[in-house]
């Protein structure tokens, strides 16, 4: 089933029915597609859950040669925390502290939680390749690709263009699995649900007919109804892309399943203890079926009855545990999911005083990657501020480690070259201060005497 796009849409005409059940078809392919297959295991893993590992199974083989599952040695299943830690920091390095915007309360016009939106809708990005942000009259709110406790979002793309035409928001409810279904256009809102109409099934109709995207409060003699108060310039549901739009997943899965498995399989012959196996005597009136039935009585007993008269004996023999092997393996495949995910390993500075060459070069796959990742972040950006009315080019600060002593020497040693309030900026950020920096220019200027300071206008804030 292929996927629909924004010119069939409009194909359709103007038939509510019709237009349900395309937006049914629609939603229909977009779950069953690989995108949203990705995505949802992306989530999986970001979640700490490995799909992988939580299908294997340890297996034996009966004397018909019938796989079953084996109940007697350990299957412990470990998914790491890797996956987490690499989109966390990705996304935390580049908008943990915020963005910027410049002009005294320029970002007010983005309403509250706009940060931790922003950083929701990054992660939902890094996991499905694809998230879309809707600036709902002043707010963002994030609509994932696909997300397993989440509504789902079905794009519906121009052909001609490539652009986000439309979109479906779509999610099941109530106890029958009933599908919900919301159609966001240019001009406006449909809801749509599936039900049965009694004659073919469970048919589409309109829950809610289609309504401005700006509403107003009105009072009226029967009391306070909601009322369409116009559209936006453009669809105010905007698409935030992954780099090369596909989920961070995609690559590095094979990777994360060797780990997860690997340790799994660590744990697993640890607390099995030595692996055992037993060597019988004299028992040449056994088959492979009395083998059989002996190995499990002893499982499950622990006790082996040996005939003295006829000279029959067990003997445990033991293999110990390649524990050698397999941490070698764990810290190869650690590096390699290191360098594969471009992300920082803090144990290579953590060690000593490095100094500001080595972290600088430790950062800079990280940077690399992320630097990537920001010019996806600020194309969103620019599509999404002239919807909310604030203006202004936005930036982002990253938090680094830094080899503070010497950054700081560093800035003295410059000191001689650059005006005072140059420096003084940048102590403040060396010393993570760069929120009070208005306010000790204004202490300077106290404390000097004067009324504005070089640089500075008359509020405190820099000219």
């Amino acid at each position: 089933m292929s996927l629909r796009t924004f010119q069939e849409l409009a194909a359709v005409g103007k038939s509510e029915r019709a237009r349900g059940e395309f937006c049914r078809e629609a939603v229909s392919a977009h779950a069953a597609s690989e995108q949203v297959r990705v995505a949802l295991d992306a989530e999986a893993y970001y979640r700490h859950l490995n799909p992988t590992i939580a299908r294997a199974q340890r297996m034996v083989y009966t004397l018909m040669g019938e796989a079953v599952p084996d109940i007697y040695r350990p299957n412990h299943k470990i998914p790491s925390r890797f996956y987490h830690y690499f989109i966390t920091q990705e996304v935390q390095y580049l908008l943990g502290n915020g963005m910027s915007l410049p002009g005294a309360g320029a970002k007010e016009a983005l309403g509250p939680g706009f940060d931790r939106a922003l950083q929701q809708l990054a992660v939902c990005a890094l996991n499905g390749g694809t998230a879309f942000g809707f600036w709902n009259q002043d707010r963002l709110e994030v609509f994932p690709l696909a997300a397993p406790d989440a509504p789902g979002f079905c794009p519906l793309w121009d052909e001609e263009t490539g652009a986000l035409g439309a979109g479906i928001r779509w999610w099941r409810t109530g106890g029958g699995k009933s599908l919900r279904m919301t159609l966001f256009e240019a001009d406006g809102i449909t809801d749509y649900e599936e039900g049965d109409d009694g004659r073919c099934g469970r048919a589409v109709r309109v829950k809610a007919a289609k309504r401005d995207y700006r509403r107003r409060l009105e009072k009226t003699a029967d009391g306070e109804i909601w009322v369409n108060a116009g559209n936006p310039d453009r669809l105010p549901v905007i698409p935030l892309f992954n780099v090369n739009r596909q989920s961070a997943l995609v690559g590095a899965r094979a990777g994360l399943d060797a780990y997860d498995l690997l340790l799994s399989g660590l744990v697993n012959n640890t607390d099995e203890g030595n692996l055992i196996y037993w060597v019988l005597k004299n028992c040449s009136a056994m088959d492979e079926e009395d083998d059989a039935a002996f190995l499990a009585g002893l499982r499950r007993t622990g006790v082996v009855h040996a005939d003295g008269d006829d000279g029959a004996e067990v003997e445990a023999h033991t293999l110990e545990v390649p524990i050698d092997a397999s941490e070698t393996a764990l810290r190869l495949m650690r590096a390699q999911l290191f360098e594969d995910f471009m992300a920082l390993d803090v144990k290579e500075i953590a060690s000593g005083t490095p100094t500001a060459t080595q972290i600088a070069a430790a950062y800079e796959p990280l940077n690399a990657k992320t630097d990537a990742f920001e010019y996806c972040v600020l194309e969103f950006l620019e599509a999404l501020l002239p919807l909310t009315g604030a203006r202004g080019t936005p930036s982002f600060r990253r938090s680094v480690i830094a080899n503070r002593q010497e950054e700081i020497g560093n800035i003295l040693s410059a000191a001689p070259y650059l005006d005072g309030d140059t420096v003084t900026e940048q102590l403040c950020a060396a010393l993570g201060l760069s929120d009070r920096f208005g306010e000790i220019l204004r202490k300077r200027k106290a404390e000097a005497g004067g009324n504005t300071l070089p640089g500075e206008n008359e509020n405190g804030g820099k000219t």
